[in-house]
């Protein structure tokens, strides 16, 4: 008799609650996470496959989420972070904070050719100044251009910001010995230097720049989600340096192979088919049903300008001497 009422409790039982569910914990930027962002689709979609709860942990802006990596180093409770890109990845592969994800990844539409067995690239654009072609109508074609024009601009600090170190490093990358001269002429432009994405570009939309840091992908938001034609992205002479933002796992992970399991998740259509239209990015992979109506018209661009990882790492301390003289003054 008791096995048989043991045995009734066990049938009326509820099913694991969320508590009891494994969490993964992911480590990203604030805007992936917003309401806005892909994180709460992404979440949604993956729960739905894994039997497991999705915690995203907004660590401010690209560049912040490696520097609180560091700073928790193994007492961290992330399982992976999703956010860095490929001129930080040398500075995290460093650390020892990253395994390898041992997983084969499916054919990737990226510009570039991808062998990486930590690091794997989830979406990818290109920087470019974004502005309103009803105030702009003529808009620089280079950062010469730009620094002889009137326009005002919002850019972002390198040292928080993916978006802010790709501009370090565009310029560097393009100006070699004279980047210096181009960040001294730039700055008079520069209305602020924001900390991260949402917070400059912000600014831009409020009116208060003519133009800001963003990609040649920005102005598809305003034409889908606004049914705004009226964004632009200037294409520079010089080339538009190109981001590849990427996720991994970290070391002391203690779901690996729920890690693992997201992580090849995100490179099909319950992931990718959610950033063009939230993260406003090529994704790595293009999903089934393609692009959404609007990429089309996003300009192409001829010159892609991309450091390797290793000479991203490099370079930037130099570069980010040069800038920090030029906005110092």
């Amino acid at each position: 008799m008791l096995k048989l009422a043991l045995a009734a409790l066990a049938l009326l039982a509820p099913p694991l609650s969320a508590a009891e569910k494994p969490e993964l914990v992911i480590y990203t930027y604030d805007s992936f996470t917003s309401e806005w962002g892909p994180g709460p689709q992404i979440a949604k979609n993956f729960e739905a496959v894994c039997d497991c709860t999705v915690k995203f942990v907004g660590a401010g802006d690209g560049a912040a989420l490696l520097a609180r990596l560091k700073l928790e180093g193994a007492r961290s409770p992330a399982d992976i972070v999703l956010g860095l890109d490929t001129n930080l990845t040398a500075a995290a592969r460093a650390t020892g904070l990253f395994a390898p994800h041992g997983i084969e990844a499916p054919k990737l539409d990226l510009p570039i050719a991808w062998d990486d067995d930590t690091f794997l690239p989830y979406d990818w654009g290109y920087f470019a100044f974004v502005y309103d072609k009803t105030r702009m109508p003529d808009p620089p074609k280079s950062f010469p251009d730009l620094i002889a024009s009137k326009a005002s601009v919002v850019i972002l600090d390198p040292r928080s910001s993916t978006p802010g170190l790709g501009l370090l490093l565009w310029v560097k990358d393009a100006y070699g010995d004279k980047a210096p001269e181009i960040w001294k002429g730039l700055a008079p432009h520069v209305v602020t230097v924001a900390p991260g994405w949402d917070e400059g570009y912000g600014l831009f939309l409020h009116g208060e720049a003519d133009m800001a840091l963003a990609y040649t992908t920005s102005p598809a938001y305003h034409l889908i989600a606004e049914n705004d034609p009226n964004k632009g992205a200037a294409i520079f002479d010089e080339g538009q340096y190109m981001q590849v933002e990427v996720a991994a796992m970290t070391a002391t992970s203690d779901q690996p192979e729920l890690a693992r399991d997201f992580l090849r998740f995100m490179l099909t259509d319950g992931f990718q088919g959610v950033i063009p239209t939230t993260n406003w990015m090529y994704p790595a992979h293009t999903p089934a049903g393609g692009l959404p109506k609007g990429y089309e018209t996003l300009p192409h661009v001829t010159k892609p300008l991309l450091l390797s990882p290793d000479d991203a790492q490099a370079m930037r301390e130099p570069a980010l001497a040069e800038w920090l003289a030029a906005f110092s003054r």
